[in-house]
């Protein structure tokens, strides 16, 4: 694609613009009339406020209709859109701040006072407010004007929106992506996925996120149909609206929520002709499960924030559980070792991707991005995979999830799959802790299912060595009632390993 996003998603706009765009929870209803005047109205106050073409535009605001409206106005100034989780604390702000220096912060209202005095510190020229009804100061102060007639025009290599990275690891490091990126990742995904003119998404996922933001949101504004906007997810309002969608994104979790109420049948699905799954990794009894209830297959597919959506198992031929599918068209992937030395089918390695989704560099940070990519442009995502004979990717784990106990390589998702696999077991993560022997050794955490003491840490020993190799198996089974997760169901691994410290040299 060439030049401005929003020229590609206007295009796509229906001729009639009076049909909707977006409809919340409540019932109120947006139109692409309403989508192109608000946010043309807040583009001409963007630019009334000096806000210029390549100037970052910080924003943590509540889901909403106008926040959407806020990322377009935007895209058409010109400015490069910066969304910010809103558990993000008044100190992570103050980084995120410093580091990006934006022209302009958008905040909730109630958290204006605390915000303002971080944002005079790191030179941010104006703070304005939109709360989660669509109020506050900066649609106050838009409502009068007139709208932009159209887009600021931008290259389509300029940079669009900067994601950060969760920081597990050091600083939390700014992705940045260009109109290209998200506009060709855009264009993909709505082809092999399918979506039709009478598509309607139910959109419950946050959009500070690759996810709820690029991928959902600029799917359906390509397509020029409806979203169902929910706030956040609701497993009783997801039940009541999901005979009105045809099409729903979400993560595991949802899915698991979904079918724990058992009011999630396949009369409610009826209409529905896809579910996919992303951003975590899906358990194949969750898999199962889904298509025995529903009669649905979930499509589970793998992105990263760094290069949106690089596979997808397919719409139309096998979808199969426990992997995340084929390249994306213009997507090239592979597996390689330590030396970068690409490896054959099925051996596992570090998986690399190229292609006009891949992000252009972090923000500021040139030797971070030269380290990050090979020579020949591929992108070294940090995930340990293989990939099967068919060509279909399997995600292992991440490489700083890797355990190396007595130097022997030990992949977390195997041990997780065999426990995952025992019945009266929920789910598990396993960690590698700090061992005085062997390096570090194998620790499980495990949620069991209620009203199952059998599921003891002897059990789940005795069951996982006749399954697998004996340096493979935990030291420690941890039992907890749930797992640590990020807002996109992640579960936090180093969290995990901070509170459950190191082994002993017995164990």
């Amino acid at each position: 694609m060439t030049g401005n996003l929003y020229d590609l998603l206007r295009a796509r706009f229906p001729a009639e613009r009076g049909r909707p765009c977006i409809e919340t929870a409540e019932g109120r209803v947006y139109t692409y009339a309403d989508a192109e005047a608000i946010s043309g109205r807040y583009a001409r106050r963007l630019e009334q406020l000096g806000v210029t073409p390549g100037d970052r535009v910080a924003v943590q605001v509540e889901k909403s209709p106008e926040a959407i409206f806020l990322y377009l106005a935007c895209l058409r100034a010109g400015a490069i859109y910066l969304p910010l989780n809103t558990a993000y604390t008044t100190g992570e702000v103050r980084y995120f701040l410093g580091d990006a220096e934006p022209r302009l912060l958008v905040c909730r209202p109630e958290t204006a006072a605390a915000l303002t005095p971080a944002a005079d510190q790191a030179g941010v020229a104006h703070v304005l407010t939109l709360d989660a009804d669509g109020g506050g100061s900066l649609p106050a102060q838009a409502a009068a004007l007139d709208p932009v007639a159209g887009c600021a025009p931008r290259d389509a290599g300029d940079t669009a929106a900067i994601l950060y990275t969760s920081g597990t690891t050091g600083q939390p490091k700014g992705a940045m992506l260009s109109h290209r990126n998200l506009g060709s990742n855009a264009l993909a995904l709505h082809r092999i996925w399918g979506f039709r003119a009478d598509d309607v998404l139910l959109h419950a996922l946050p959009i500070y996120h690759t996810h709820g933001l690029f991928v959902a949101t600029n799917c359906v504004l390509l397509n020029g149909t409806a979203m169902l906007f929910l706030r956040k997810f609701d497993t009783g309002e997801v039940i009541r609206l999901l005979p009105r969608a045809t099409v729903m994104m979400g993560v595991p979790t949802f899915y698991t929520r979904l079918l724990a109420d058992p009011a999630f049948d396949r009369a409610v699905c009826g209409n529905m002709r896809l579910f996919i799954s992303g951003s975590a990794p899906l358990l194949e009894e969750t898999f199962a499960a889904f298509e025995a209830r529903t009669g649905h297959c979930l499509l589970e597919r793998y992105g990263m924030t760094e290069t949106g959506m690089n596979t997808s198992n397919p719409l139309d031929g096998e979808r199969r559980p426990g992997t995340v599918g084929l390249p994306l068209p213009e997507v090239e992937v592979r597996v390689t070792d330590d030396a970068g030395t690409v490896l054959p089918a099925d051996e596992i390695g570090t998986l690399e991707v190229r292609g006009p989704n891949v992000f252009s560099g972090y923000w500021r940070q040139p030797e971070k991005t030269a380290a990050e990519f090979r020579a020949d442009g591929f992108f070294i995502t940090g995930d340990m995979a293989r990939i099967d004979g068919r060509g279909y990717v399997h995600i292992v784990g991440r490489a700083k999830d890797l355990i190396i106990s007595g130097g022997l390589n030990i992949y977390p998702k195997e041990v997780e799959l065999h426990i995952d696999g025992i019945d009266g077991v929920v789910e598990s993560a396993v960690i590698g802790l700090d061992h005085p022997d062997f390096g570090e050794a194998v620790a499980a955490v495990v949620v069991r299912a209620e009203n199952r003491p059998d599921i003891t840490a002897e059990a789940i020993v005795a069951r996982l060595k006749g399954e697998m190799a004996g340096f493979k198996i935990p030291k420690r089974v941890i039992f907890v009632d749930e797992l640590p997760r990020n807002a996109m169901g992640k579960v936090q691994k180093n969290l995990l390993r901070e509170t459950c410290g190191s082994l002993p040299a017995d164990a």
